[in-house]
């Protein structure tokens, strides 16, 4: 054999060997998909109430359960001032008051992903107010609210007003799901399930300027156009929801004094049964002009410029009777599916939270441990007999400006609460007073999120390379080596 040829040959059998060493290493691994971890994703809703604003920032996983992404709770904060639509007269203001909150939100969500984050504001019943008084300034003050959300590096999706529907429907998904009604934990805790005979949460919400009431009747419903249908996590759910606009708490004791002094004949000096004895409070009739559940014109009343003092008086009594003529019960008649203004309600069923201001009225009472309705009575009875001295004595650190109207406020929510939807002795323990549940608020604003969170598009899974061992790809390879070598000194020996 030549020089020439004994290099050609060495060199044909070093190439056919390292083919076959990369052969072996390559076939001894089998080559899998493998799906990274789901990235973290952010949303960001204000909740634009009547009496104030409160920003949430919620965040969830961006692979989704049956098309309704897993939402968790990141952050509250609690905007400073009045709501909005109190910047009625000063329209700019309402976005300047959203800024310390947007800028605390910035600090919890990676500067990374802020670009990216949904940012929503929906206004409740103060906006529906004044958006019923003057369209044009509800239109100015969202406009300037939408104005500075764009200002943030967020993906801002838009201000609106949300129906008193809406809003009674996100807060009964919002309750559910923070008290895994929809899904729960596997036994493994590796999975979410559904619960096999889940116990959905009727939900109670009362408000400054309106309050809501949701929940999924039994048997058939007979007026369908108050049903809301919803999908999540795969189900239908059919919920009954109401939305009483001028029944929140606000509202509710504007038209008390205001028809309390309708009733007087247009005195200047007017006994209120609900105020605390020796408490006075001065108004301007003019006021009642702001919103449109009290400026309704009046035979017996001139909204004019009038000072009027409405004196306490701490008649409980006399408070309860004040307060059922806001409702016309008689308009119902003798019909049990029937709340008050002839409006439609299948029987109340199952348990209910009640959350917002029927929470933090018997919050202040201490009647949110499940007492009896007998008791829940007799201790708000009690508390209207109290005089104004006993009362500011008593709760030195209340707001003296909110302090008188815990009386008229709980004995409404009774009324609201037995008269109108029709709970009784028997029912009345299955409605729990609750504002959070772990360290979520309970709220119309996650239920809105959980819903947004269907209109994100799953995101396709991130697919990379990993390498797993296989004994038959080696058997393969050792058989594939073993051939090749053979190959390799069969060509030696004819080159010799």
């Amino acid at each position: 054999m030549t020089d020439n040829k004994k290099h050609y040959t060495t060199a044909i059998i070093g190439a056919l060997v390292a083919l076959s060493i990369i052969a072996l290493v390559l076939s001894v691994v089998k080559i899998e998909d493998v799906t990274l971890p789901p990235t973290v994703k952010y949303g960001l809703v204000f909740d634009a109430g009547s009496s104030h604003t409160s920003l949430f920032v919620y965040e969830w996983d961006s692979d989704k359960e049956n098309n309704t992404g897993v939402v968790s709770q990141t952050l509250s904060c609690d905007v400073q001032g009045q709501g909005i639509s109190s910047y009625a007269n000063d329209p700019p203001k309402a976005g300047d008051s959203l800024r310390e909150c947007l800028d605390k939100a910035l600090k919890v969500i990676p500067a990374a992903k802020q670009r990216d984050v949904p940012a929503y504001l929906g206004a409740t019943a103060g906006m529906r107010l004044l958006r019923e008084q003057n369209s044009s300034v509800a239109g100015q003050v969202l406009a300037e609210v939408a104005k500075t959300m764009r200002e943030y590096p967020v993906a801002f999706k838009g201000a609106q007003i949300l129906t008193g529907e809406e809003e009674g429907a996100y807060g009964w998904i919002t309750i559910n799901y923070l008290l895994e009604s929809f899904t729960k934990y596997s036994p493994k805790g590796r999975t979410r399930i559904r619960p096999e005979a889940a116990n959905i949460f009727g939900a109670l919400d009362l408000g400054g300027a309106s309050t809501q009431i949701s929940f999924m009747p039994e048997g058939s419903v007979i007026n369908w156009k108050d049903v809301s249908k919803l999908m999540l996590y795969g189900y239908n759910y059919n919920i009954y929801t109401q939305s009483y606009l001028c029944y929140g708490q606000n509202e509710m004791l504007k038209r008390l004094a205001k028809e309390l002094i309708a009733e007087s004949s247009s005195s200047t000096r007017v006994d209120h049964p609900c105020y605390p004895k020796d408490y006075n409070e001065t108004v301007l009739l003019s006021s009642f002009r702001t919103s449109p559940c009290t400026n309704q014109s009046d035979p017996h009343l001139i909204l004019d410029d009038r000072n009027v003092t409405l004196e306490g008086r701490g008649n409980a009594s006399g408070c309860l009777a004040a307060v059922k003529k806001l409702f016309n019960f008689s308009a119902c008649g003798q019909r049990q599916d029937c709340t008050f203004d002839n409006i439609y309600q299948p029987p109340v069923r199952g348990q209910f939270i009640a959350f917002s201001a029927f929470y933090y009225n018997f919050k202040f009472l201490n009647l949110t441990e499940g007492q009896s309705l007998a008791t829940v009575r007799e201790t708000i009875e009690h508390f209207c007999t109290r005089s104004w001295e006993d009362l500011s004595s008593s709760y030195p650190e209340e707001n003296p400006e909110e302090l008188p109207k815990y009386c008229a406020s709980t004995i409404y929510i009774l009324t609201l609460l037995l008269d109108a939807y029709k709970f009784n002795e028997a029912s009345w323990n299955n409605i729990s007073f609750q504002m959070k549940v772990g360290n979520a608020d309970v709220g119309w604003t996650l239920g809105y999120m959980l819903n947004l969170t269907n209109m994100i598009p799953e995101e396709a899974p991130v697919w990379v390379k990993g390498h797993v061992p296989s004994l038959w790809a080696a058997a393969v390879a050792f058989i594939v080596l073993t051939l090749v070598l053979g190959l390799a000194a069969l060509l030696l020996l004819l080159w010799v």
